[in-house]
């Protein structure tokens, strides 16, 4: 089984965002450490993504006629 949890490290000890599973009690585990980007640039990252997203969809989107309907059938046909 391969996941990916957050924690916080503090006074020597690794501290799990979230419980892990009962079925891991007793169990002997390989941890790899990747160091989180520091709060304040993923926050900043954070609130730009919907801007970024925005501005993707105005410059990538086409008008699309009045009576246009999305025909899921016809698209797997292809």
């Amino acid at each position: 089984m391969n996941k990916v949890l957050q924690a916080t490290y503090h006074d020597g000890n690794l501290i799990l965002d979230e419980k892990l599973d009962a079925a891991l009690e007793g169990q002997k585990l390989t941890l790899i450490l990747v160091e989180a980007e520091s709060s304040s640039e993923s926050k900043l990252e954070h609130q730009e993504r919907p801007g970024k997203f925005l501005e993707w969809a105005q410059k990538y989107s086409a008008k699309l006629p009045p009576d246009y309907k999305f025909d899921r059938e016809a698209a797997h046909e292809r």
